[in-house]
């Protein structure tokens, strides 16, 4: 069987996972690491899996099928997503909700010049639980959505903390509201603010010499992230950060209450649970990159989303074995 050749472009958290991951998925390998950092000083975990600088990612066009990007949505994946749709087809899991649409149109421009596919915003939030707002509202039009994230470590948001001058590490909860969840749950279908849906709790490790407080201040104040929640700041030293705040787990549930014709009440409910944010988005991206292949084959150009990819695009099984086992 001919392999899918991955690139992973970022070898954090989630490029160590995609690597991982490569290893349950065996119509797939990693081809090679494309990285901001020196190359000489990544150590892969593949005997033989070569890192390169990510300028050097044009020299690899013709060796990778499809780029995994890894990188973060504040910073990272503005710039690499259509610098990389440009030179192959690629995945990403771009997760700033707000600003999504105007993502879309850089990377699908980018995607079109280079005559490439690009699936954006994978992943499990924006990702599977897009998908389920989709289904929830498709099949029940009266009612309203609800989406609650948490409690868990939060990679965007933490990536985004860990950005502002004066942070060496952070740790970002997101922890939802559990009377306002009970509201939801009961069917009372409330009418809810922001600020009414979660809490946001960031652990930092401040530089040495860095004040505090305006490090407090531009965290609560940050657009897209903070400034809409009620959001506690913490500062925690190096070691307790390693001690109690080493795994990533993450999850939370779609929700919709509404009525059917028949004036009936329903409440739909879908969850995760998560040991682990990166492991599981690693898993989805890599179910998207063997679809955003499967569509380059068919002759898709530019970008797409969760809502653009067939469902059995995501297997590596054939129609014949899904319908059959699973259908």
């Amino acid at each position: 069987m001919e392999k899918l050749r991955i690139g992973i472009v970022g070898y954090g958290n989630v490029g160590r996972a995609v690597e991982l991951s490569l290893r349950q998925n065996p119509d797939m390998m990693a081809a090679v690491v494309l990285t901001r950092r020196d190359p000489r000083g990544i150590r892969t975990l593949t005997p033989g899996l070569m890192a390169s600088s990510i300028e050097e990612a044009e020299r690899y066009a013709s060796e990778v099928d499809v780029a995994v990007l890894c990188g973060g949505s504040a910073t990272d994946l503005p710039v690499q997503g259509p610098a990389m749709a440009s030179i192959f087809n690629t995945v990403d899991s771009y997760d700033n909700h707000p600003r999504i649409p105007e993502y879309f149109a850089a990377v699908d421009s980018a995607a079109r010049r280079g005559r490439r596919t690009a699936i954006v915003s994978t992943g499990w939030d924006p990702g599977l639980f897009s998908l389920i707002r989709l289904l929830e509202e498709a099949v029940l039009p009266e009612g309203t959505d609800y989406t609650f994230w948490g409690p868990g470590v939060s990679q965007g948001h933490s990536d985004a903390v860990r950005r502002v001058e004066g942070v060496r590490d952070a740790r970002q909860y997101t922890i939802p509201i559990e009377d306002t969840v009970a509201r939801v749950r009961s069917g009372e279908a409330p009418s809810l603010s922001t600020r009414e849906r979660h809490l946001r709790r960031c652990y930092v490790v401040a530089e040495e010499g860095a004040d505090p407080g305006e490090i407090r201040e531009k965290i609560r104040s940050m657009p897209n992230y903070f400034a809409d929640y009620d959001t506690k700041v913490s500062f925690i030293s190096q070691e307790e950060m390693e001690r109690s705040h080493n795994r990533m787990p993450h999850g939370g549930f779609v929700m919709r209450a509404g009525k059917t014709a028949d004036g009936t009440g329903h409440v739909l409910e879908f969850r995760l649970k998560l040991d682990s944010n990166p492991a599981f988005t690693a898993s989805v991206l890599l179910a998207y990159a063997r679809a955003a292949y499967r569509l380059h084959q068919e002759g898709a150009i530019g970008a797409r989303t969760v809502f653009d990819v067939p469902p059995a695009h995501l297997s590596p099984k054939t129609p014949e074995e899904i319908r059959r086992s699973m259908l």
